[in-house]
């Protein structure tokens, strides 16, 4: 299926986790965390549901995400999407076009993934563990934040399997993972090929 990157984009924080400590109340979290610190990349395949909260229309892509600090690489079959925390390259290659922009947070709508890797101190944290699964539970009734709640579901191994995000307008977005696996990080996995035919159009300026 081909990712469809015009979808209504939404918004949440690339933060960086908390201190770990020995009496911690959410120890899968922590350890979640900490391999995005010591630098491994998640990877996995993804199927991305939008539910507008207004409309009740549905929006649903999928792919492949590599989720690592600071930056992702999201892959459909003819799209490519790279981010960091400053710029958002994407490459069409039905237009052979790359777009280049400015990263914005109120407009990514895989931020919720990104809260893999913690968040500040807006939210509260609530971790539950259940025949070896764990559930983890982001809250916050803060005005300025985008989503008031996220859940993320980690297998027994600790991978995400499913985030569940829902924002202030009760838009609700859901990211299920598949084949999910943490590996060394490889800094060309974050590289776009591009054809040097390719139009380039660079929205930053």
């Amino acid at each position: 299926m081909s990712l469809n990157f015009n979808i209504v984009w939404l918004a949440g924080s690339l933060l960086f986790g908390f201190t770990l400590s020995s009496d911690s109340q959410t120890p899968v979290f922590d350890q979640l965390k900490e391999r995005f610190e010591e630098g491994e990349i998640f990877v996995a395949e993804f199927e991305h549901e939008y539910l507008d909260g207004y409309t009740g229309e549905v929006t649903e892509a999928g792919g492949s995400i590599w989720i690592a600090k600071g930056t992702y690489r999201v892959q459909s079959e003819d799209q490519v999407m790279v981010v960091d925390g400053d710029v958002s390259r994407v490459y069409d290659q039905i237009r052979n076009r790359l777009l280049i922009s400015e990263y914005i947070e109120e407009e990514d709508d895989f931020a919720p993934s990104r809260m893999l890797q913690g968040v500040d101190e807006s939210y509260s944290i609530e971790e539950n563990s259940n025949s070896g699964n764990t559930r983890v539970t982001l809250e916050s009734d803060d005005p300025f934040v985008i989503f008031d709640r996220v859940q993320i579901r980690l297998n027994g191994n600790g991978i995400p399997e499913v985030i569940e995000a829902v924002d202030q307008a009760d838009n609700r977005l859901t990211t299920r993972f598949r084949e999910g696996a943490f590996r060394d990080f490889d800094p060309s996995l974050f590289e776009i090929d591009v054809p040097e035919n390719a139009e380039r159009i660079d929205l930053r300026h």
